[in-house]
């Protein structure tokens, strides 16, 4: 009877308490329905027993340096480089958009502060230049998740620790699935604006012009190559790495481009601190949560009923991606991966597949349904940006979004796609 703590989870979630607490209630609901007192206390320890983990420090120092870059002023640069490049064409400012989304991805990996930072600037601009906002709203939306895939990545630290994979093989294996989803919306907006016949913006620029953007640019896109560099030349750990990148950033922020005061920087370091507060809390009580799931033998309970659908691998990872997609849907990327990490993982790679392949699976379609309808929270976010209605914002950003599902599926079903860069890096061996 414990395993009924699962639909009971869904019940709370779907009443509206937070993920946090139910997390914990429903647990330790069934624990104490079914006179399993003894455990409360391993479940309320697993909480502060998850949070205290070195490579889990590095969620806070990635916050904190995406924190200081977005504060900085770097967005501008960034969007200035890839108008320099590409905001001539047919179209240019939505390519922008999604170009400027895949830079930021390299120095932030959040979704919603890359909604927040790119939106607040190119939604108006794209406004001004002729399109309609419920448009721009939506390929700002769309753009965002690739903040998650392209490395630093919080919700592949977060998986690494939960499932126990190397950090440095996931961000190796985010590259190619973050260019490929940033590759596709370009497609489809270039599709498009042949069709609806989308504005120029008019000006294109001189080599000499480029220089010059390049020039403002490059520190800023030196991050994202010192991270990776340091991680997979062995010179530093993902957590130290971590704090290089802060090292980087405010030495770039505050006396460099000295886009931040000093007295900027108590509010934040606020602002990092209450957003990693959340971060952590999550998987502190996942780590619980996950704990019940080993007593209840779900895990075990599920693989055998799925294994009964089909022994398929390829049909088992079909059906997967349309549960993901439908999870994603209602639950953050986060947290889900933290629930369902430790009780999905195991039965795919009992059946063959690798865990770092898995983990792209998983975290490229739960990272596509922070955009995706009802409760997408970049949604919500752009709404905020734009004001524009969900509903409308909802409606436009269908044609990417069925871009984004496609790679996902060409991610699962071409495991090359995720797996040649780690193998290439020495983080992997090759196949026999």
């Amino acid at each position: 009877m414990l395993i009924l703590f699962l639909p009971l989870f869904l019940i709370v979630l779907l009443i509206g308490m937070p993920v946090f607490f139910a997390t914990l209630f429903a647990p330790g609901f069934m624990l104490l329905w079914e006179g399993m007192d003894r455990d409360l206390p391993l479940l309320f320890r697993n909480i502060y027993n998850g949070i205290d983990s070195f490579p889990l420090m590095a969620i806070p120092f990635f916050m904190l340096a995406g924190e200081l870059m977005n504060r900085g002023g770097i967005t501008f640069r960034l969007v200035d480089f890839s108008q320099a490049f590409i905001g001539h064409v047919r179209g240019g400012l939505a390519h922008v958009n999604i170009m400027s989304s895949m830079l930021f991805a390299g120095l932030s990996g959040s979704a919603v502060a890359d909604t927040s930072a790119i939106g607040s600037m190119m939604i108006p601009a794209m406004e001004k230049n002729g399109y309609k906002r419920k448009f721009a709203a939506a390929i700002t939306a769309a753009s965002s998740v690739i903040g998650p895939i392209i490395p630093p990545s919080g919700i592949m630290i977060i998986y690494a620790y939960t499932m126990e994979v190397s950090v440095a093989s996931l961000f190796a294996a985010g590259i190619v699935p973050g260019v490929l989803m940033g590759a596709s919306l370009m497609l489809i907006t270039a599709l498009m604006a042949k069709r609806y016949d989308f504005p120029t913006s008019g000006h294109k620029y001189t080599w000499p012009e480029r220089a010059v953007a390049t020039k403002k640019a490059i520190l800023p896109l030196l991050t994202p190559i010192i991270i990776l560099g340091g991680i997979l030349g062995g010179i530093f750990t993902p957590t130290e790495a971590s704090a290089v990148a802060v090292a980087y950033a405010l030495i770039l922020s505050v006396w460099v481009l000295k886009s931040v005061k000093l007295t900027d920087l108590p509010q934040v370091f606020v602002r990092s601190a209450m957003g990693s507060a959340v971060v952590l809390l999550l998987v502190g009580s996942a780590m619980a949560f996950k704990t019940v799931v080993s007593l209840s033998q779900s895990a075990q309970m599920l693989a055998e009923w799925m294994l009964t659908l089909s022994e398929n691998a390829y049909i088992l990872l079909f059906l997967i991606n349309i549960m993901l997609f439908i999870v994603g849907m209602f639950l953050d990327a986060g947290p889900a991966i933290i629930i369902l990490g430790p009780i999905l993982a195991p039965i795919f790679t009992s059946i063959g597949v690798d865990p770092v392949h898995f983990a792209m699976i998983m975290s490229v379609n739960l990272t596509v349904g922070l955009a995706t309808p009802p409760m997408g929270l970049v949604l919500f976010v752009a709404s905020s940006v734009s004001g524009e209605r969900v509903e409308s914002i909802a409606k436009a950003i269908l044609p990417f979004l069925a871009a984004e599902i496609a790679v996902i599926f060409l991610i699962t079903f071409v495991p090359e796609i995720s797996l040649t860069v780690p193998r290439l890096l020495g983080l992997m061996p090759w196949p026999a």
